[in-house]
C-alpha cells in the first residue's frame, strides 16, 4: 500500500469514528435532559445561546484555529445574514426538540430525525434541482404512508416530529449557501442571538421570573449548571460532526446518521418507558423500510468509491 494511500485510509477512519461518536452522543442526548423535566424552554434556549460561544471560543483554542474575525465577516455579508437565518430556523427546531426530550417525548424526537431525511430529500428536489432516485422515491412515499397511517389512526398530525424535521432540513439547505466553515458558521450564528438572549435573561432577573437564577442566588445552583451545561451538551456532537465530514464521505455520513435517532428510540422504549403502541409501530415500520431501501441502494456506491480510492 502507498504512503498517500495509507495516509487516506487512515483518514477515513479517524472520519468514521468521529462521525460515529458524534452521532452517539447526539442519541445518548435525552438522558442529560432527564435531568430537567418540564423545564422552562424559553429560558433554557436563552443559557443555550449564551454559553454557546465560550465553548465556541474554546474549541476554536483547543483545535489552534483562528476565530472568525470582523474583517472576514464583513467581506462576506451574505454568508452573515444566512447564519442569521439559520440560527433562527434552528432555534425552532431544537425549541420543539428540548421540549420533546424534557416533556416525555423522546419517540416524537426520534421520528422527528427519522423523517428528516424525507424533508431534506424534498427541499433537494425543490430548490436545489435534484433528481430523485428509484429508492428516494419509495422512501418519501413509505414516509408519507406511515405519517398518514399516524394522521389516520390517531386524528391530529404529529406537529413535534414534523417541525423537527423539517426545520433541521430547512437548516440543512440554508447551510448549504453559507460559505463559512462548520464551526464559524455556528459562531456566527450563536453570536448573532446573545443580544436576544442576554435582554430576555435580564428581564427574567429584573422581574423576578427565574426559578433557576432565583434559585442560584438562595445558594442551589444545580439547575443553573444544568441549564449552562446545555450549550455544550449540544454543541460538542456538533463539534466533532465538523471534523468528520472532512476526512468521510458525505455517504457514509448519510447511512450514520440513523444511528441517532434509533438510539433515541431505543432509550424511549426500553429504559423512559414511553407508550409504544401498534399504531407507532406500523408508522415506524413503514419510515424504516423506505429509509433501508435508500441505505442499500447507497452501499454499492460506497463500496465502489471506496475500492477506487483503494487502488488510487
Amino acid at each position: 500500500m502507498q504512503p498517500s494511500t495509507a495516509t487516506h485510509a487512515a483518514s477515513s477512519f479517524k472520519g468514521n469514528a468521529l462521525a460515529a461518536f458524534s452521532f452517539l452522543l447526539w442519541g445518548l442526548m435525552p438522558l442529560y435532559y432527564q435531568f430537567l423535566p418540564n423545564a422552562d424552554i424559553n429560558e433554557l434556549l436563552a443559557f443555550r445561546i449564551l454559553f454557546s460561544v465560550p465553548f465556541m471560543v474554546l474549541v476554536f483554542v483547543l483545535l489552534g484555529r483562528k476565530m472568525p474575525s470582523l474583517a472576514m465577516l464583513k467581506a462576506d455579508k451574505k454568508s452573515v445574514l444566512l447564519c442569521g437565518l439559520a440560527s433562527l430556523i434552528m432555534c425552532v427546531s431544537w425549541y420543539s426538540f428540548t421540549w420533546a426530550m424534557t416533556h416525555g417525548q423522546v419517540l416524537a424526537a426520534s421520528l422527528g430525525f427519522f423523517i428528516n431525511p424525507l424533508f431534506a430529500i424534498g427541499l433537494g428536489v425543490l430548490f436545489l434541482g435534484d433528481k430523485l432516485s428509484a429508492a428516494q422515491k419509495m422512501a418519501v412515499i413509505f414516509g408519507v404512508c406511515g405519517i398518514s397511517y399516524m394522521v389516520f389512526s390517531y386524528g391530529e398530525l404529529p406537529w413535534l416530529a414534523l417541525s423537527m424535521g423539517s426545520f433541521f432540513a430547512l437548516y440543512g439547505l440554508c447551510k448549504k449557501f453559507i460559505r463559512f466553515d462548520s464551526l464559524t458558521s455556528v459562531t456566527v450564528e450563536a453570536l448573532l442571538l446573545i443580544p436576544f438572549a442576554a435582554l430576555y435573561l435580564l428581564w427574567l432577573w429584573g422581574s423576578d421570573q427565574s426559578v433557576v437564577i432565583s434559585s442560584a442566588l438562595a445558594g442551589d445552583a444545580t439547575m443553573l449548571w444544568l441549564y449552562i451545561g446545555s450549550a455544550p451538551v449540544t454543541l460538542m456532537p456538533l463539534v466533532f460532526f465538523a471534523l468528520a465530514i472532512r476526512a468521510t464521505s458525505l455517504s457514509m455520513i448519510g447511512l450514520m446518521q440513523y444511528v441517532e435517532p434509533s438510539l433515541q428510540f431505543l432509550l424511549a422504549v426500553l429504559v423512559f418507558n414511553e407508550h409504544f403502541d401498534q399504531v407507532k409501530a406500523i408508522s415506524f415500520a413503514l419510515i424504516w423500510t423506505g429509509l433501508l431501501l435508500c441505505s442499500l441502494e447507497a452501499l454499492p456506491a460506497l463500496r465502489n468509491k471506496y475500492r477506487s480510492k483503494r487502488h488510487a
